[in-house]
């Protein structure tokens, strides 16, 4: 029993040692730990950062990350739920080709809006989390090339007029 303890423990050690590094024991270094003078913040930045993400580069991770804090995921290609949902109901007749909410992209295909005899096809791009005009570009092609751009510009105000709609009704609730 005592055995397997041991070579347990030994085993546990072996892992958690490849999990991080301790500079200064191995390799020759000396200590960890490094002093700053007061009033050098430039230094001190220096030293956080090589502490953080050393010569490579890129952040060191260990075993313990697991249990760190993660940034939040909706800040991911975080995009306005207003102006997403209204873009679709907008351009609701023209057919989706491609919609990808992390990136804040809607492809469609041609089609022709009621009443009109023009086909146009469209691609939304939403930027940003905010219900702001800034959040949303709007490129609309006809077949025969770019449309005009008081075309585009109705466009994107009856979205921004449905996403306003579409706020106010769920702040109502």
């Amino acid at each position: 029993m005592r055995k397997a303890a041991r070579v347990g423990l030994i085993g546990a050690m072996l892992v958690l040692s490849g999990c991080g590094t301790v500079r200064g024991w191995f390799d020759g270094q000396g200590s960890d730990t490094q002093t700053v003078p007061p009033g050098n913040a430039e230094r001190s930045q220096e030293i956080i950062e090589n502490e953080l993400y050393g010569r490579e580069g890129r952040p060191r991770s260990t075993i313990w990350d697991i249990f760190r804090a993660r940034e939040d995921a909706g800040k991911v290609g975080a995009v306005n739920k207003y102006i997403w949902n209204a873009s679709l109901e907008v351009l609701d007749f023209l057919p989706v080709e491609s919609v990808d909410p992390f990136t804040g992209v809607i492809t469609t295909g041609y089609g022709t809006p009621p009443g009109g005899g023009r086909a146009y096809r469209a691609t939304v791009y939403v930027s940003d989390p905010a219900l702001d005009a800034r959040s949303l570009n709007v490129a609309i092609m006809t077949r025969s090339g770019p449309a005009d751009a008081a075309t585009v510009r109705a466009v994107e105000d009856a979205i921004l007029t449905r996403a306003r709609q579409l706020r106010g009704r769920d702040s109502k609730l």
